[in-house]
């Protein structure tokens, strides 16, 4: 459905399109060299030979083909752009059922795995952008290949690197890269997008209510059909991130077959292979699943197709008219953006409002009533039970009347979880009814993992549950959920974005309030100067690489510098700043060494040399105290050095020109002006000794595992470490003792992972063997799933016992 649009409002539309892709595709080429700079760093890292062969073979290949990934992937978006359909015609794709080989739902996955964090970084600047591209351009939604979606972007990225002739594997290894290098400036992009329409005067206050459509059918939400509107995604995730495998009872995946609806109706079965993936794809898998699973139960009962968008999951007006099948729950796992909320009836939002209201003073008068807490949640119970059946009564369809009962039941199972301490539980029932009030106007709710009030319930309840009860009553954790609560409750009308405001308020509380202990700032200060420490040896040492390239320098000086002089730079650049004296002096002393141990032609140069030695020698071991190289350690680097510097008196190769040597000084005293930030990537030199000897702390109180030496962990496994979240507890097995633990910090750049158990010890773990303890089942998740998929479970499981339930 599309109407007409005036010339200047599709050619706005246009220009906007050309304005997203000239941001976006000027990030590819520093993405490339970023990627490069990664691989020449690994390349260079000692470990074991299958790993050193690896990294050079990684190197060797994008060396070869970087160039001509930039140029396919800069020239393919450029025709995305010429293809993007960007007028009234533009409808979404209709659902094709086909068979595809294995390698496509591998690529398929690795650019899902880009589309949907780049979805989960921009979800309200990109829905708001697709509003105002529909208002210009008349249509109800964008086209599917658009290239404003994040999923052409990187469907486009992932098909040319494998055009370029680079592998999966590569782009696996180096995907973190790209997520860094691509996403910001994407979200920037849409913003950008957006701050330029509304100077164009397009929709600067976007009243969503006005993008709710209806259809002529006033039956109820359930009666959709199958016949008009584009093929939906099943249970809103894509092709690349459906559980390959039929649902069996338990929710498990067993099989390889997969059930599709057809744009026709009758649900038509394919063969695809089973992917496999991490445990935290897996448990997003299964988790995607319980909720497909909830949404076929109840559009079966309530009619409509359940392959197809409808049931209680749609929004419904205020007359019972369904939106139009075409508007599509979107921030699901690599999804669309989200539809418009639809407006429900005054009559219907009044009885939701005032059970709001009873429910509020009823829970005051619960906590502070002299009962037993047993007692007190049993009366919370029968009234949110009492509630919903009233509701129930006055709900204008059998959509609204579904959706009240699925919603009670979830937050039945929440109140019955007696790992939520009493006093917080009561706050998460204050969250029924502006949960409920957020399904009915948003049917995203249902469909997707990501949607905010689901990530703010989840959050604070993954945080709760590994502490007792006396230690969160009256902490100001239970105060900010408190607070959280009652500003939910003061905005009603603000659907979706008051959650996500608080919810991400509350991740920005959860920082600081785990960090808050002396004893953590310590380890946190530590932890931030051991990694800064490493990140400027690993770039002073690439900047000495280059300096070095073309000079005529001894294989031992050369070592000397990269492996021990880089880090003496780096640790006298953390100590007394990078333009500080004793830094300055260091610095020299690298020049001065590469000038003293080449050839030596004439006698002037010699007496130099022989004069200026013992001053030389003297800064050589200065340096090397601060790494805490001393005694037999130092005096084999000085004999090393002494040799070499005697065969250069000797040598009768050329000299290196003075102007070489000058110039290496100057580059060095400015090094800063030249490193870029490699992100951390190689190992870091982790250990409670080292600790001590780089700051002189007292690291006995930290329980430190580093990394081991020439390991590898698959990327899945690292990806899973870098996306826990801060205040989620696990259970640890480290040396043959079991703690539970809670994550309470992570690096600036995702090193280093802090966590504390109650009994007041801290582990400080590197990224590399976070991952190996997540795969090895030696850190395991205290939840193995979200507090809203649980509570999801348990309610289809009570609705399948008893489905008479849902209407009555």
């Amino acid at each position: 459905m599309s109407i007409a649009r005036s010339a200047s409002s599709l050619q706005l539309a246009r220009e906007t399109r050309e304005r997203f892709v000239s941001a976006t595709e000027g990030a590819i080429p520093p993405l490339a060299r970023a990627i490069r700079d990664r691989l020449t760093t690994l390349a260079s890292e000692a470990g074991t030979a299958r790993a050193m062969q690896e990294n050079r073979d990684d190197f060797v290949a994008f060396q070869g083909q970087a160039t001509q990934w930039v140029t396919l992937a800069q020239t393919g978006w450029r025709k995305a752009l010429a293809a993007s359909a960007g007028g009234p015609g533009a409808v979404p794709s209709a659902l094709r059922l086909e068979l595809i080989g294995d390698e496509v739902v591998e690529s398929n996955i690795l650019s899902s795995r880009l589309a949907q964090l780049i979805h989960d970084k921009a979800s309200f600047e990109l829905s708001d952008l697709r509003l105002r591209i529909q208002h210009l351009e008349g249509t109800t939604e964008l086209d599917s290949k658009d290239v404003l979606k994040p999923e052409t972007l990187a469907k486009l990225l992932v098909e040319q690197w494998l055009a370029a002739g680079l592998s999966r594997g590569l782009w696996t290894r180096v995907q973190d890269m790209v997520q860094q290098g691509l996403v910001d400036v994407i979200v920037k992009a849409y913003e950008n997008a957006n701050a330029y329409l509304i100077a164009n005067g397009v929709m600067p206050e976007i009243d969503l209510k006005s993008f709710v459509r209806r259809t002529g059918n006033a039956a109820g939400a359930g009666s959709t059909g199958g016949g008009s509107g584009a093929a939906p995604m099943d249970g809103g995730v894509p092709a690349a991130h459906q559980p390959q495998a039929v649902q069996r009872p338990g929710f498990g995946f067993e099989g390889q077959q997969q059930q599709f609806s057809a744009p026709g109706g009758a649900p038509t079965t394919t063969t695809t292979t089973t992917t496999g993936g991490s445990p935290l794809m897996i448990a997003r898998q299964r988790a995607q699943t319980a909720l497909l699973s909830l949404k076929r139960f109840v559009t079966a009962r309530i009619g409509g197709d359940p392959g197809a968008a409808g049931g209680a999951f749609q929004a419904v007006g205020a007359e019972g008219r369904t939106m139009s099948p075409g508007s599509q729950p979107g921030n699901q796992v690599g999804g669309g953006v989200s539809p418009a909320p639809r407006a429900f009836s005054r009559t219907f939002a009044g009885a939701i409002a005032e059970a709001e209201a009873a429910y509020r003073m009823a829970a005051t008068q619960y906590m502070e009533g002299a009962a037993e807490q047993a007692t007190l949640m049993q009366q919370t119970a029968v009234d949110l039970r009492r509630r919903t059946a009233e509701l129930k009564k006055r709900a204008p369809t059998t959509a609204d009347k579904a959706t009240v009962e699925i919603v009670a039941l979830m937050f039945q199972a929440i109140l019955a979880e007696e790992r939520i301490p009493f006093s917080a539980r009561v706050w998460f029932a204050r969250l029924q009814m502006p949960v409920l009030r957020v399904a009915i106007a948003e049917p995203e709710f249902f469909g997707t993992l990501q949607h905010p009030a689901r990530m703010l319930i989840d959050r604070m309840g993954s945080c709760v549950m590994g502490f007792d009860a006396a230690a969160i009553t009256g902490s100001a954790l239970e105060g900010e959920i408190r607070r959280v609560v009652q500003v939910i409750e003061q905005y009603p009308e603000t659907g979706q974005r008051v959650f996500k405001l608080v919810f991400d308020e509350f991740v920005a509380f959860l920082n600081r309030y785990l960090t808050q202990s002396d004893t953590t700032q310590r380890v946190m200060s530590v932890a931030q100067q051991v990694e800064q420490k490493e990140t400027m040896a690993i770039q002073y040492t690439i900047e000495l690489r280059k300096m070095l390239n073309d000079m005529p320098v001894r294989d031992e000086i050369r070592e000397f510098l990269f492996k021990i002089w880089a880090e003496v730079l780096a640790i006298a650049a953390l100590r007394y700043g990078a333009q500080g004296e004793q830094t300055v002096m260091l610095k020299r002393v690298a020049s001065e060494l590469v000038w003293a141990a080449s050839a030596k032609p004439n006698r002037t140069d010699r007496a130099r040399v022989i004069q200026d030695l013992p001053q030389l020698l003297q800064r050589l071991r200065q340096g090397m105290a601060l790494l805490g190289i001393v005694d037999e350690p130092q005096e084999a680097h000085i004999k090393t050095i002494g040799a070499t510097l005697s065969d250069a008196f000797m040598s009768k190769t050329e000299a290196i020109p003075q102007a070489k040597i000058e110039a290496m000084a100057e580059r060095l005293a400015h090094l800063e002006d030249f490193v870029s930030d490699v992100g951390g990537t190689a190992d870091l030199p982790l250990d409670a000794h080292s600790i001590e000897l780089l700051l002189g702390v007292d690291a006995a109180s930290i329980e430190v595992i580093p990394d081991t030496a020439g390991a590898k962990v698959p990327e899945d496994m690292i990806a899973w470490a870098h996306e826990l979240q801060v205040g989620n507890w696990f259970m640890l097995d480290h040396n043959d003792r079991v703690s539970q633990v809670q994550f309470v910090w992570r690096s600036d750049r995702k090193q280093l992972h802090l966590f504390a158990s109650g009994d007041g010890r801290s582990f400080l773990i590197q990224a590399g063997r976070l991952a190996a303890y997540l795969q090895a089942g030696l850190l395991v998740p205290a939840e193995e799933e979200t507090l809203t998929v649980r509570a999801t479970r348990e309610a289809l499981a009570k609705l399948d016992a008893n489905p008479e339930r849902l209407l009555n």
